[in-house]
């Protein structure tokens, strides 16, 4: 392979395909080494009851076993109880090595960007709304005032005003 030739992928294939196999094969003597090695623990460890005798010697080991399974539960509790302690006592020690190290906090860069491309990147493929809020204003036309009447001829102006003085003196 150092000397600059590429394997082929026939040659790969079955290379891999090797591999595999001598993986397999090594799983499947764990599992044999796993199924014998606790075949010898129990026999060691739990002989076969000796169940000959009368019923007062059968009740006498059944008495024997209830016990040693009461310690056993209690040794379980125990553990149970220590293994809980000392998760909390981790937990504490997580949090307070956060509260020592405390939270950075990233330098915040200045992006510029307009509302429409703000809400597509917040509402992804669901932003249909344009945030143009001219286009949503209401159109208002100028009215121009026209001057129909001269500013030097001030007679019309006060005749057209003729009939509010005749209102302001009726009343």
């Amino acid at each position: 392979m150092s000397d600059g030739k590429k394997m082929t992928s026939s040659r790969r294939h079955h290379l891999k395909s090797l591999i595999l196999s001598i993986g397999a094969g090594w799983i499947e003597q764990e599992k044999k080494d796993l199924v014998a090695a606790k075949a010898a623990y129990m026999a060691e460890n739990c002989p076969a009851p000796d169940l000959s005798g009368d019923q007062a010697a059968l009740m006498e080991f059944c008495k024997k076993l209830h016990q040693a399974i009461d310690k056993v539960d209690e040794a379980r509790y125990d553990a149970e109880a220590k293994v809980k302690k000392a998760d909390a006592e981790i937990d504490d020690l997580k949090l307070k090595v956060v509260d020592l190290a405390g939270v950075k906090k990233p330098a915040l860069k200045k992006v510029r960007m307009s509302a429409d491309a703000m809400l597509k990147a917040l509402l992804g493929g669901q932003h249909k709304v344009t945030m143009d809020l001219r286009s949503n204003l209401k159109q208002v036309k100028k009215e121009v005032k026209e001057e129909t009447t001269d500013a030097g001829d001030w007679r019309k102006n006060v005749e057209g005003k003729a009939d509010r003085k005749k209102m302001f003196e009726t009343s």
